[in-house]
């Protein structure tokens, strides 16, 4: 942990602590649930990474925070991590904010039809002004796919032949990889693509953590018409059973998900036949 790691997360957790309304919080730089208090009043959990992409702070590349709002399902017992270990589709709002050139939150809420918002920090006022409404990714995305690609060689062969067919195709898709899940996801949300971050032999359940990185980040994917996918399933329909599950995650442009799909659903058909003598 940096500085301003811990800066950050003392930040989030003293705003939602004076806020009233939270009563458990789950953060990435905390191995355990923070629990706030036992009001039924705080109906809500939160979920975040306080400063995603802190490893690039040194260098001066976008940072930013990611969060998800829960509903308690029972106010009448006591809180504990269930309150937490919800599947991503019982979000009531996720978002991020990214701190660059200039600073913005994005934000979807459930139950609504503002589907996603931009919001942009206006400095002179101090206030996030709404700037953009109705974010969808482009009826016609531009070819990009992101990727750490340094990890090929422990890629599964369906991300490895995704990755060949995008690269030896009659336009070739531009390879854009911050190293940071806020800008790489920004710019997907933008422009469209896809945005992945496999399984590889050294994680085989995958890097990002399912309930303040994965989950958010689907749900304001899919609310922009996009999907996000492991691979062999819904993100959002995993049911957590630990707050810092990893797991694989493919998002952005539904078609370019998809294919994805297909590609991992070839290779099990493939392993499920028999050999020939």
């Amino acid at each position: 942990m940096k500085k301003l790691d811990i800066l950050s997360n003392e930040n989030f957790i003293n705003c939602l602590r004076f806020s009233t309304k939270a009563s458990v919080l789950v953060s990435e730089e905390d191995e355990e649930p923070i629990v706030l208090t036992d009001a039924s009043s705080a109906k809500y959990a939160v979920v975040f990474d306080p400063l995603d992409g802190s490893s690039n702070i040194d260098c001066n590349v976008s940072v930013g925070s990611i969060f998800g709002i829960y509903k308690r399902q029972d106010t009448s017992k006591p809180v504990s991590v269930k309150d937490v270990l919800q599947p991503g589709t019982e979000l009531v709002a996720s978002g991020y904010c990214m701190y660059g050139s200039s600073t913005q939150m994005v934000i979807t809420i459930a139950g609504t039809d503002s589907g996603v918002s931009i919001f942009t920090l206006d400095p002179s006022i101090g206030e996030f002004m709404l700037t953009t409404r109705n974010v969808t990714i482009p009826a016609e995305p531009k070819k990009v796919y992101s990727v750490n690609e340094g990890n090929w060689k422990s890629f599964p062969t369906a991300v490895q032949r995704y990755i060949e067919e995008v690269k030896m195709a009659d336009k070739p898709y531009s390879l854009r990889y911050v190293g940071s899940m806020v800008a790489d996801v920004h710019r997907t949300l933008v422009y469209g693509g896809i945005f992945m971050y496999p399984a590889t032999a050294s994680s085989p359940s995958g890097k990002l953590r399912l309930l303040y990185e994965g989950n958010p980040m689907s749900m304001l994917i899919e609310a922009a018409g996009g999907k996000a996918s492991t691979g062999t399933g819904r993100v959002m329909e995993i049911v957590p059973t630990g707050i810092h599950e990893r797991c694989p995650i493919f998002l952005g442009t539904a078609a370019e998900v998809e294919r994805v799909e297909a590609l991992y659903a070839a290779d099990a058909s493939a392993a499920k036949r028999p050999r020939e003598e």
